[in-house]
């Protein structure tokens, strides 16, 4: 798969950065500098700005640094409490933030939390029709499911129709680790055509951001000062890591 040119789902991860600002300013300010550094992908966490009731701020935002966003990878979050998220909120309103997202020329995927959906599938096509890609998630913030679990939330994902499909969970033993990487190699080697994305969260499952280009997982998230999730490297870090990598991959 191909946005913007960039190739998703081959080779070395590509790296996402979240932005979690609270403010219109310091939102614009820090995609400035992501947009310079040596990011693939930023990642709106819309949840985390404060003002995300405010449509039209929302949409004052998205128009701003659309023009700085010609080539890098841009994703749309709202991530809810429910999933790990910093605020819950109604089907409405998210619905609303989706729809506007959708709209937006700078926006290239939007995450939507699958199994919260009452009708994920339709609602996925809904904003394909629009142009962007679906990012379907779950987050599993109690521990890692067995296998065959694992590979039936993914399979319902991308049966679903979901570009990309992503699974973060909470590892508390290695061997939880060790089966997160499993199902990420199986289902990828098995489909092709849908890119995944996998996390085993915290400082347990830091080998799982790592290793993506070893098991198939396509995108890896980094940040630039707050993190969003436990485990996450700093950017500098995570480039210079994967780029070692990558060498011995060759």
């Amino acid at each position: 798969m191909k946005i913007k040119g960039t190739e998703v789902g081959t080779g070395r991860p590509l790296i996402c950065v979240p932005v979690l600002e609270k403010t219109k300013e310091e939102v614009i300010k820090e995609v400035e500098y992501l947009v310079k550094s040596d990011a693939d992908m930023i990642e709106w966490r819309l949840d985390a700005f404060e003002h995300y009731t405010d449509y039209n701020e929302v949409r004052e935002i998205l128009q701003q640094i659309a023009p700085l966003l010609k080539k890098k990878l841009f994703l749309y979050t709202f991530r809810t409490a429910k999933q790990g998220g910093v605020v819950s909120v109604d089907r409405e309103t998210l619905n609303d933030l989706h729809d506007l997202a959708a709209e937006s020329e700078c926006v290239d995927l939007i995450d939507l939390e699958f199994f919260e959906e009452e009708h994920a599938a339709k609602r996925i096509r809904e904003i394909q029709k629009k142009g962007k890609k679906v990012v379907a998630s779950h987050h599993d913030l109690e521990g890692t499911p067995q296998i065959d679990v694992m590979r039936m939330l993914l399979d319902h994902m991308c049966e679903g129709g979901a570009d990309i499909v992503k699974l973060v969970v909470t590892p508390k033993t290695t061997e939880d680790v060790l089966r997160l990487l499993a199902v990420t190699s199986e289902f990828h080697s098995e489909n092709q055509e849908t890119p995944i994305i996998t996390v085993s969260m915290g400082k347990l499952g830091a080998v799982s951001r790592v290793s993506g280009e070893t098991f198939g997982s396509c995108v890896t998230f980094a940040s630039h000062g707050k993190k969003s999730a436990p485990g996450q490297f700093q950017l500098e870090e995570m480039q210079q890591t994967l780029a070692m990598l990558h060498e011995g991959c060759e």
